[in-house]
């Protein structure tokens, strides 16, 4: 097992685990995974404590149950009806929701999971909120198993951190999106100087620490996929060091070639779910 499908691994083993205890009726394992207290006793936000407004949103309670966030990305995304979104690590389901509700009947919006547990619970929840724009596929936000060109807006909420392999990410979000299509996505970014080392120190690439990108890594990381206009704005800090932030970014209007060459992974890879 190569180090990038061994990480990959941890992180499906922990989010699982996660929506198994959803569905079997257990709650959420809503802690953050790193050494020693709870998010709760570090005094920082998860999951659904950065949605406001949830109760008249009317959505499933498993998909607040299940909801591991840093941020709220809907609430940054400026989608409008008719849009296509994706969302890279959609989980449980809150944020297709919410975003489906905000791109009405003429819009779409896929979740990319590479969990079966989360699936299951997400289209669980997707059938219970009638949500019939919605799709859930399944694969890796490496290899995002849709065509070209295909969707207006990404989301993510705390998952881009996951990943061991973030330049291939942030290059399948430019192939996947349109011309002027954009990025609203709440992540883990680390300060500038504090090490990769360090980040380890304060907790695990499963509880969103130990791969977190800088902020100078994050933006070029971006720059290096094709991407302009970016914005990395800290919102709270995490852990020391460390804070949640609201990522934007565009695709150029007209796209040019300074975007990585990598093969297309297009409809052949698609797995679609429910």
């Amino acid at each position: 097992m190569t180090g990038s499908t061994e990480a990959q691994e941890k992180v499906r083993l922990r989010y699982a685990e996660a929506a198994s205890m959803v569905i079997g009726g257990a709650g959420t394992a809503s802690d953050c995974s790193h050494p020693g207290k709870t998010c709760a006793e570090e005094g920082h936000a998860t999951g659904p404590a950065f949605y406001d407004g949830l109760a008249g949103e009317g959505l499933p309670a498993d998909a607040v149950l299940a909801s591991l966030g840093c941020g709220n990305p809907t609430a940054v995304a400026g989608l409008h009806p008719g849009e296509t979104v994706l969302d890279l690590g959609s989980g449980g389901g809150i944020d297709v929701l919410l975003s489906a509700r905000r791109v009405g009947s003429t819009g779409k919006v896929y979740g990319l999971d590479m969990t079966d547990e989360m699936l299951a619970l997400a289209i669980r929840n997707r059938d219970e909120a009638g949500a019939a724009n919605v799709e859930f596929l399944k694969g890796y936000i490496e290899r995002v198993p849709l065509p070209a060109g295909t969707v207006d807006v990404i989301i993510s909420n705390c998952v881009i951190n996951l990943s061991a392999d973030k330049p291939r990410v942030f290059a399948e979000m430019y192939r996947v999106l349109r011309p002027g299509g954009r990025l609203g996505i709440s992540d883990i970014v680390a300060d500038n100087d504090l090490t990769p080392g360090q980040r380890a120190e304060r907790g695990s690439r499963v509880g969103c620490i130990a791969g977190a990108l800088s902020f100078a890594e994050y933006e070029a990381g971006l720059r290096a996929a094709g991407f302009e206009n970016f914005s990395i704005q800290p919102t709270s800090q995490y852990l020391p060091g460390m804070h949640s932030a609201i990522v934007k970014a565009t695709k150029p209007s007209a796209a040019g070639g300074s975007a990585p060459s990598l093969e297309r992974h297009g409809d052949e890879d698609a797995a679609l779910i429910g």
